[in-house]
């Protein structure tokens, strides 16, 4: 006889929860085999992590089309407070239209001629960019003319991607999502990251994982109590270049490390402005207010987006924010760091709203195990440290950052490691044979990120991501405690990282957590 008691409380077990594993094996009976369903390759929908993308600019464009390209994801919703526009920044003429069409394939080489670039802007005196489609009603159109492309169907005639402009309304109505990617602005990750993973959300996120000290700590907090899949964008802990430079430190090819320089060409976009004083309309589409969201209300004035957004401290990080993540990531994992216990910085002029064209952030952080104290040094605006003597001619270059301007250095009692910013082409000074880089690996046309793949695995049931939320919470806390000194150079800030407290600066500390707008806080 057939229990209709268990039956009825299998057809109530979700698909989230098959792909959880928490289901009851009864369940197990649900999925049809993959032979069944197709061939080679083919994953059932029933096996794959259901995603929504929310934030639909650049970023959010570009890792949607790298999702959408794997085989155990099937992307159900876009969200984004702005409906589409042509004005987002991208890094080369038409660079967004043509990697969608290259993504959708064969016979969609004319898709999408009206979200062509409508041409360049220049940003700054050195940055002058493409533009480029974003917003929800693009993504969209891409989602549906993939999966369209994949079941043999013209564009458009797949109808199975929903587009909402507010977060909330996306996780109150898509019941059946496992998971999201946020890539809005820096303002909004801790909100909408804390709001996905109390509904039991996995998330990726773009960096910084956090806007403020403060949320880096709430949203670990919020992932360890959730036990949800979490990472950030963040490839640096987990690359062979990474894991080689720590082996080669840890055998002391330049001795204890006690200085460490880390240097950005960064910003692309303006920095060290006034605010607007002009009121402009707001653009057809585009909810201001919730673009604006947690942060303080303000008129609507295109000096605040897309993509300058990062170099106001209501919304951005500025250049140590936008890059810092990067390159604190790898080099906390290669020194194993802790919360720095001061830090200080010097700048040019300063603005109340805007982070400085240019500055100097020292940061000390303590010993820890047989490592001693060091300071590390942060420059960006085109500021470098002074260059090392005897650097062999072909590694003038390097030193001077390549094509990007940007590296990194390595000081020991013994001598230094000097490499790009990410830890590419690493040199040992004084030479020995015994440190010498290896040819890097050939990587494909459709190279995942390290961190999405290994995100994925977790979303599946595998170990966590190496850059999930609680192991990149301390690196946050950094770098976003060197963007608190430059809003007040000349300031010497120490920092109690258990009491989370700025001890000798009661402005400064006020800038580890501050006030919100409630209406749009969790």
């Amino acid at each position: 006889m057939i229990d209709e008691t268990a039956l009825n409380k299998t057809k109530m077990i979700s698909r989230r929860d098959l792909i959880r594993g928490t289901a009851t094996s009864a369940a197990s009976f649900l999925i049809v085999p993959r032979h069944v369903l197709g061939g080679a390759g083919y994953v059932p929908p029933s096996d794959k992590v259901t995603i929504a993308s929310i934030g639909l600019g650049r970023q959010g464009l570009v890792i949607s089309m790298e999702l959408l390209a794997l085989p155990d994801v099937q992307m159900v919703a876009v969200c984004d407070c702005n409906a589409s526009g042509k004005n987002y920044v991208e890094y080369g003429d038409n660079d967004l239209l043509k990697a969608a069409r290259e993504l959708l394939g064969p016979g969609y080489e004319q898709w999408g001629e009206d979200l062509a670039s409508p041409g360049e802007v220049q940003l700054t005196h050195e940055f002058r960019t493409s533009l480029g489609m974003g917003g929800r009603e693009p993504a969209r159109r891409l989602v549906e003319a993939y999966y369209g492309s994949r079941r043999g169907s013209a564009s458009g005639d797949y109808k199975g991607c929903n587009a909402y402009s507010d977060y909330r309304e996306l996780l109150a109505k898509e019941k059946d999502l496992d998971a999201v990617y946020i890539a809005t602005p820096d303002h909004w990750h801790a909100t909408i990251s804390i709001a996905a993973m109390r509904q039991h959300k996995h998330v990726l996120c773009q960096k910084p994982m956090t806007h403020t000290v403060a949320e880096a700590r709430r949203v670990a907090r919020v992932a360890r109590e959730t036990k949800v899949a979490t990472s950030i964008t963040v490839n640096n802990p987990s690359t062979e270049i990474t894991h080689l430079i720590a082996s080669w430190i840890s055998d002391g090819a330049i001795g204890p490390v006690r200085e460490v320089h880390n240097w950005s060409s960064r910003p692309f976009w303006p920095q060290g402005i006034e605010r607007p004083k002009e009121v402009e309309p707001v653009p057809t589409g585009l909810d201001w207010d919730l673009w604006l969201g947690p942060a303080p209300e303000r008129p609507f004035n295109p000096a605040y987006l897309p993509f300058v957004w990062r170099g106001w401290d209501d919304f951005g990080a500025g250049s140590f924010g936008d890059m810092g993540c990067y390159s604190f990531a790898g080099v906390f994992k290669i020194l194993n760091l802790t919360p720095p216990v001061s830090v200080e910085s010097s700048t040019s002029e300063a603005y109340a709203e805007t982070f400085p064209k240019a500055s100097l952030v020292h940061l000390n952080f303590p010993a820890n195990g047989s490592r001693p104290a060091l300071r590390m040094s942060w420059y960006d605006g085109g500021l470098r440290p002074p260059r090392p003597a005897g650097l062999r001619s072909e590694d003038q270059r390097l030193f001077e950052g390549g094509e990007d301007g940007e590296g990194i250095m390595y000081v020991g009692d013994k001598g230094i490691l000097l490499a790009e910013f990410n830890g590419d082409h690493p040199r040992v000074y004084p030479e020995s044979p015994k440190y010498q880089t290896p040819a890097p690996p050939e990587r494909t046309n459709h190279h995942t990120d390290i961190a999405i793949e290994q995100w994925i695995a977790a979303c599946r049931g595998g170990p966590a991501a190496v850059a999930n939320f609680e192991s990149q919470s301390p690196v946050t806390e950094a770098f976003l405690l060197g963007c608190i000194a430059q809003r007040l150079p000349g300031e010497f800030l120490a920092w109690d990282t258990d009491a989370m407290r700025i001890t000798s600066s009661d402005k400064a500390n006020a800038l580890v957590d501050p006030v919100l707008r409630s209406k749009y806080t969790v």
